[in-house]
């Protein structure tokens, strides 16, 4: 039987956090790893996009109902399996003999990613029962990931660098076989008394939804925003999205309960974190690939550079819960906003990534301004919802997390395009100054796009954090209220 005292919950936390290092490692390592795939592969951007977005996507599809089967099948068994998959899935990343057989590889990790970090909470969450000792349980969790997102360009570069790109995956493999078996030994297995019912129809609706408006927005670069297969796939978005709505409204148990979104902050929530993470994961990918393929930077030193955008990260998110929690979600959001804005302003108006003085002053403001975000995005989600409703509120903001991050990469890749991605293979000498230019230029309506994604996280948290919002979060709840309490799924 497992330990259940003090020293036996804290090994169970300690083995979720392992499931979390993993995923957002690889996830922050793999950045600087894209220009060495580009090299073996002879990738196109929007192949390097899909290695990224096949990901993601399949995560963001998939998260939602893997935490409602972990609650009828039993959290323990479907978070072995995701471990499984996930390291599996690693295995044959590591082993890809192509770009194409890479991107069905990623998918294998996807499906056993999105296994692991809303189960790890879940039983987290109910291994930890006393509110004090869970919130401090929470905030270990929360800060693996400024620990991941600080050590990953910089572990991944030293990989890239001395073994190669397919070493970031041979990381995984021990690490996801230790915390299987610590898994088995340690953690007890839990079920959710009333677990909320699958619903087929909303998961494949919302994966076509997610997958065919990825696929139009990559493939719109490299084929014209004309082509009929490009216009086909907006369509089918388009389409398959109203079905979604239409299909929630009717069902009884649906995978997302459309009446939230009458509560402005988690209508709020959910457009900060589609903004902030699709912020997140272009500014990344851009930087990447600007700093290796243009620059001329080795893996590592690409990965010191991103060094203080991901150590004020880490330092501050820790300090947003508190203020979160002191002052509530909007000096956070605003603070997020403001600063977020100036750094993808010194991009776009006054081309910091020419200079390294304004290129580091950008990378920590957005490392400030993307730190701030994180925790009153679930805070402003779950604002207001009672209580049965609260761990899929949560689980929605985070899925949105992961939508804004697919999306991030697919239009700040688009925009790029082609030839600024590949305007400055080389050393990156003098000789590279008209290729510089050329991505710089290529670069800067992205860096539009971010400031308009920084000014929606700062005008949306301001507006639906006041008592006007809470309101409606007040009549949403009562309206939710009224149906048989489900059991929650809680995500990070």
């Amino acid at each position: 039987m497992p330990d259940t005292g003090r020293r036996g919950r804290l090994l169970v936390l300690a083995i979720c956090c392992m499931s979390l290092l993993i995923v957002s490692l690889d996830n922050t390592a793999l950045n600087v790893a894209i220009p060495s795939m580009q090299r073996d592969f002879h990738a196109s951007m929007s192949g390097l996009q899909w290695t990224i977005d096949a990901y993601l996507i399949v995560l963001a599809g998939l998260m939602i109902t893997s935490g409602s089967t972990a609650d009828r099948l039993g959290r323990r068994r479907v978070f072995e399996i995701g471990l499984a998959l996930f390291t599996t899935g690693s295995l044959l990343c590591s082993l890809a003999p192509g770009l194409g057989w890479l991107i069905a590889a990623r998918v294998v990790q996807a499906v056993g990613g999105s296994m692991l970090n809303p189960v790890a909470m879940s039983i987290i969450t109910n291994t930890f029962t006393e509110p004090r000792e869970r919130a401090r349980a929470i905030g270990v969790w929360g800060g693996v990931v400024g620990i991941s997102m600080a050590a990953g360009p910089l572990v991944g570069g030293l990989l890239v660098d001395s073994v190669g790109w397919r070493s970031i995956f041979w990381l995984n493999l021990p690490i996801g076989l230790a915390a299987l078996v610590l898994t088995r030994l340690f953690v007890p297995e839990s079920r959710a008394p009333r677990p909320r019912r699958p619903d087929p129809a909303g998961q494949l609706l919302m994966i076509v939804t997610l997958g065919t408006l990825t696929y139009a927005i990559i493939e719109g670069a490299a084929r014209g925003s004309t082509s009929g297969i490009v216009l086909g796939s907006a369509a089918v978005a388009a389409t398959a999205l109203a079905l979604f709505v239409a299909h929630a409204l009717r069902a009884d148990e649906p995978l997302i309960d459309v009446r939230f979104f009458r509560s402005l902050p988690f209508s709020g929530a959910t457009l900060i974190a589609i903004s902030g993470f699709a912020a997140l994961a272009g500014f990344l990918f851009l930087n990447s690939i600007y700093l290796q393929s243009v620059r001329g930077l080795t893996a590592l030193h690409a990965g010191l550079y991103l060094l203080p955008m991901a150590a004020v990260t880490g330092v501050v998110a820790p300090l947003s819960g508190r203020l979160t929690g002191s002052r509530g979600p909007r000096l956070p959001l605003q603070l997020a906003g403001v600063t977020m804005l100036a750094s993808a302003l010194l991009f776009a108006a006054f081309d910091g990534e020419t200079r390294d003085a304004t290129l580091f002053a950008a990378f920590t403001l957005f490392g400030f301004g993307f730190g701030m975000i994180n925790a009153p995005i679930t805070n402003t989600a779950v604002s207001g919802m009672p209580r049965a409703q609260a761990g899929v509120a949560a689980a929605v903001a985070s899925t949105s997390r992961q939508i804004g991050q697919a999306l991030g990469v697919a239009v700040f890749g688009a925009v790029v395009g082609v030839a600024g991605a590949s305007s400055g293979h080389g050393s990156g000498g003098a000789g590279h100054a008209a290729g510089r230019a050329e991505f710089v230029d290529a670069a800067r309506p992205a860096y539009w796009i971010m400031a308009g994604c920084a000014v929606a996280v700062l005008v949306v948290g301001t507006i639906t954090t006041g008592r006007r919002a809470a309101r409606t979060a007040e009549r949403a709840a009562a309206l939710t209220a009224t149906d048989t309490p489900r059991s929650p799924v809680t995500s990070a």
